[in-house]
């Protein structure tokens, strides 16, 4: 009896720790899955590597709202050309965000290039909350001014047919935005209690 037991202990040990392929596949294209952002939009996929190294609250705050679902059928409500597609707005007015507290700023010497993801903010340097936006190409006028905590590593060719307006007539959306690797239990568990105690956020929000 106690053999049967321990067999059967053993295989919910096996089926609980071993990683499925799919997740096999996508830790050795890219190290540190933790740190990378899946994201799907009406013009096709696009990866983007997280940056806690620079910006680590940011980075949480990414991971927190992706975890819940908030980027999912959001409209990339300012695309301009030159310049940067920004997104993460649930009203898709600019106006909006999360119910979580705004960010202080992280301003680091990453360079606002090409590909490069930072984080949209109001006048206040320390408003930063659920917007982000994407370069199109240098934008390195916002150095200092702007958070970077990420970039982009996997279509950015994606990125650039995203229809141009403020907003645009026919705005493309997020469909999804995923972990390559899931967030961890104890850190889910914060999540739903920052969620709780949080104060909602509708300030205008934007890069000028």
């Amino acid at each position: 009896m106690s053999r049967l037991l321990f067999l059967a202990l053993w295989s919910i040990f096996i089926m609980t720790s071993t990683p499925s392929s799919a997740q096999v596949a996508v830790d050795s294209k890219y190290p540190n899955p933790e740190n990378i952002l899946m994201m799907e939009t009406t013009k096709g996929p696009v990866v983007i590597r997280m940056m806690p190294d620079v910006a680590p609250n940011h980075v949480e705050r990414i991971k927190t709202l992706t975890s819940q679902g908030f980027y999912d059928g959001v409209v990339f409500h300012r695309v301009i050309d030159g310049f940067m597609a920004q997104t993460g707005d649930p009203t898709g007015t600019g106006t909006g965000g999360s119910e979580l507290p705004d960010l202080n700023a992280e301003f680091n010497s990453t360079n606002f290039g090409r590909g490069v993801v930072g984080m949209a903010r109001t006048n206040d340097p320390n408003s930063a909350n659920s917007q982000f936006f994407i370069c199109f190409d240098d934008c390195s006028f916002l150095n200092n001014q702007y958070t970077v905590w990420g970039e982009v590593i996997e279509g950015m060719e994606n990125v650039d047919e995203l229809n141009r307006g403020e907003p645009p007539a026919q705005p493309d959306k997020v469909t999804s935005m995923k972990l390559a690797a899931p967030m961890a239990p104890a850190m889910e568990n914060e999540v739903h209690m920052d969620t709780d105690a949080a104060a909602s956020v509708t300030t205008e929000t934007g890069t000028e």
